[in-house]
């Protein structure tokens, strides 16, 4: 179990949980709703952890970044700032301050962020090729370096039992929400030019990048939503052990958060799998009423083995 690095802490700078907490609330609605379960000093560090990947995401994704090797700069210097806030190194910009302040105190290890960047860089080239992943393994791998390492980003934050197991878990989780954005998205990331299916899985069903704009008139595209959509909630079952064995009140928040997401799933369904012309969502007071169910599931702590 990692502790805190330090048991007396100073305050975050008020400015970085302003900025930080605005990006939190203004990208990720669901998460932020979790986030306010987390106890002061924690929220902050969650809040600070977040907008640093935020910016990230925005820097490999929005057009409004410039082309593709401005925005390799900019991915470029947003690996800089994250290894000046480990040596401690002041900024004046919020972000990266409340990212200096939750590195003094929490033992956030940079080893994920080494493959955050790296799965910035794969998103970054997928704007220079014309086909997807190729395997299952690849589109798996690039789930785990841009979402399934923010498990390990947080667990030290949360406080967590069980060892190397729960981070395992903690990964996994990560990768479930990140396929799940996928499924979501496939119908916007089509008109930006992206395909994130693999190959390998298209062919499985007789599709191809070219018949996925008119996917949703296939029973074969639908077939394929099923089988992904059941192995995102095979990973969500496999992330639930994780979640039992963070500390108090952190298990109760990503318990919410996973609820959350995981209701994307329900809500593809409900459009009968149309992510091409319609957008699946959970709507906030749903996403409310899943609080109860959380906090009564996992109340109380158990240890993975």
């Amino acid at each position: 179990m990692l502790l805190p690095q330090s048991k007396t802490r100073v305050p975050c700078p008020e400015e970085a949980v302003n900025v930080c907490r605005y990006l939190t609330r203004e990208y990720a609605n669901t998460f932020y709703l979790a986030s306010l379960l987390f106890d002061g000093g924690r929220r902050s560090a969650v809040w600070a952890l977040y907008a640093v990947c935020r910016l990230g995401d925005n820097f490999v994704d929005e057009a409004e970044f410039g082309t593709v090797d401005e925005r390799h700069v900019r991915l470029e210097m947003w690996w800089q700032a994250i290894q000046a806030a480990y040596a401690g190194e002041a900024s004046t910009d919020p972000v990266w301050a409340g990212l200096a302040w939750t590195v003094r105190y929490f033992s956030v290890p940079i080893e994920a962020f080494v493959e955050l960047y790296a799965g910035f860089r794969m998103d970054l080239e997928m704007d220079t090729v014309s086909t997807p992943f190729a395997t299952q393994d690849e589109l798996e791998l690039y789930c785990r370096r841009v979402a399934g390492v923010v498990g390990l980003l947080m667990a030290p934050v949360c406080g967590y039992e069980g060892g190397e197991e729960t981070l395992r878990r903690a990964v996994r989780l990560g990768q479930a929400m990140q396929l799940t954005n996928i499924l979501r998205d496939v119908g916007e990331d089509l008109e930006r030019g992206r395909v994130y299916l693999p190959v390998e899985v298209l062919e499985k069903y007789n599709l191809s990048i070219e018949s996925l704009p008119n996917g949703i008139a296939q029973p074969s595209y639908r077939r394929l939503m099923q089988d992904l959509v059941a192995l995102a909630r095979r990973w969500y079952a496999e992330a639930e052990d994780g979640i039992a064995s963070l500390h108090l009140p952190a298990r109760l928040s990503i318990a919410v958060a996973a609820r959350g997401y995981a209701g994307i799933l329900d809500a593809l369904e409900r459009n009968n799998y149309d992510n091409i012309t319609r957008r699946a969502f959970v709507s906030h007071p749903r996403k409310l009423a899943l609080i109860p169910g959380a906090c009564w599931q996992f109340r109380s702590l158990r240890k993975t083995s």
